[in-house]
């Protein structure tokens, strides 16, 4: 069974990071550090993946994540070749990319969000080290990463933006795998509370006295977002609730959780684009950019133009994960039947019967994966054991563009 709690902590990120991408409120990014909780969860969904499956995981991972992204820039980089993109071997990122993909003027703010597929890329080819490196010293490496950015934003190694973010992100990552270990639940309030409370401190001290040029930003702000993050990461997952049984009691909103669940990865590739081209439609019909009636309208209408695309090429994410295409997640379930005996009065299992789609599956955007394959062996990203019941959790897992010239994407605001 899911785990719901960290699907509706994931559905609240998503959320989040759209609303914000469209307003600008750099008070969110305080409330709700939607990109490092958004981490968090894909890294405690890798340390699930790596325990069951070994360094097969990672295959499997990139398997889920890329074909939203090629679906994407079948769209995208012709339109951008065509308005003047060059044509290099760089073009080739876009299929794996390892590093900033190309973009020409206007695709560099549109596509800005790509940053993130880049980062999880790597978190994804770093984990078997990493998760090896925890297992047997688990606070070092833990630590590691805000240990080389503290060093890096004091001055004392000036590195390239690359590990600065590796440092702000893996962070999170790796606190996703101690949400997996269980480490995170097992504190006692008597730590966990002291910790979040001084790494919090500790964070907006800093956030207060180095601003960015949007205020208080976290996104511009590696350290205080990396300290701040931490702290809100060990409350929410170290204090995760057993369940969150008011969310079955409502259907609307049980099922907008699935669906943004599994289609999260669609939703985010494809929200900024609409971001970009609704702002200045707006301001044609006269309604001001923070005015709240024009901020509302662009809300609504990235919504709805993202849940379209979700109708069109969402389906991609389930054919990624092994699950049959579906136009709208999260419909009843199909019955399985009861176990069929042979004539010689031995047990058939149910999905010897029917085949392979009637074992059970859960869904998982941006790595959410199936909960149990048929014949009863876990699926790729299903969670730890839930208990003496041996049933299984899943673990879930801007620049700004410049001159009409061809450059990589290296926008971020999230």
């Amino acid at each position: 069974m899911r785990n719901r709690y960290l699907d509706v902590l994931r559905f609240l990120a998503i959320v989040r990071v759209i609303v914000y991408h469209v307003t600008g409120w750099a008070t969110l990014t305080l409330v709700f550090p939607a990109m490092s909780v958004m981490f968090a969860l894909a890294g405690s969904l890798m340390a699930a993946s790596l325990t069951r499956s070994g360094p097969a995981a990672v295959g499997r991972r990139l398997r889920r994540l890329l074909p939203s992204l090629w679906v994407l820039a079948v769209v995208f980089v012709p339109a951008m070749l065509l308005s003047g993109l060059p044509v290099t071997p760089r073009v080739l990122l876009w299929l794996f990319p390892v590093a900033d993909p190309p973009a020409n003027h206007w695709g560099a703010l549109a596509l800005s969000i790509i940053w993130y597929l880049r980062d999880y890329l790597w978190f994804v080819l770093a984990s078997p080290v990493a998760f090896w490196l925890f297992r047997r010293a688990p606070l070092p490496t833990l630590l590691a990463p805000y240990l080389l950015l503290v060093t890096i934003e004091v001055g004392i190694y000036p590195a390239p933006p690359v590990l600065r973010e590796f440092g702000l992100y893996f962070g999170a990552w790796l606190l996703g795998f101690a949400q997996h270990a269980g480490m995170l639940r097992r504190l006692t309030g008597r730590v966990l509370y002291p910790v979040a409370l001084a790494l919090a401190v500790a964070g907006g001290v800093w956030i207060v006295g180095h601003p960015g040029p949007r205020g208080y930003d976290l996104n511009d702000n590696h350290l205080g977002n990396a300290l701040w993050s931490a702290a809100f990461i060990l409350v929410v997952l170290g204090r995760a609730p057993a369940g969150v049984a008011w969310l079955g009691r409502n259907r609307l909103a049980d099922r907008a959780v699935t669906v943004v669940n599994r289609r999260a990865l669609t939703i985010y590739l494809w929200h900024m684009p609409f971001v970009v081209a609704l702002t200045p439609l707006v301001d044609v019909v006269g309604w001001s950019r923070q005015e709240p009636v024009g901020l509302a309208v662009r809300v609504l209408l990235v919504f709805a133009l993202v849940g379209l695309v979700a109708l069109a090429v969402g389906w991609v994410e389930d054919v990624a994960a092994g699950r049959p295409p579906e136009l709208v997640p999260g419909g009843p379930e199909r019955p399985v039947e009861p176990v069929a005996r042979t004539g010689t009065g031995s047990p058939l299992r149910a999905d010897a019967v029917l085949g392979a789609d009637a074992a059970f599956r859960a869904d998982a955007p941006l790595g959410a994966d199936a909960a149990l394959r048929p014949g009863g062996e876990p699926a790729d990203g299903a969670g730890a054991a839930a208990g003496a019941t041996g049933d299984r959790v899943v673990v879930p897992a801007q620049r700004v563009a410049g001159e009409a010239a061809s450059f990589e994407i290296t926008a971020r605001g999230s």
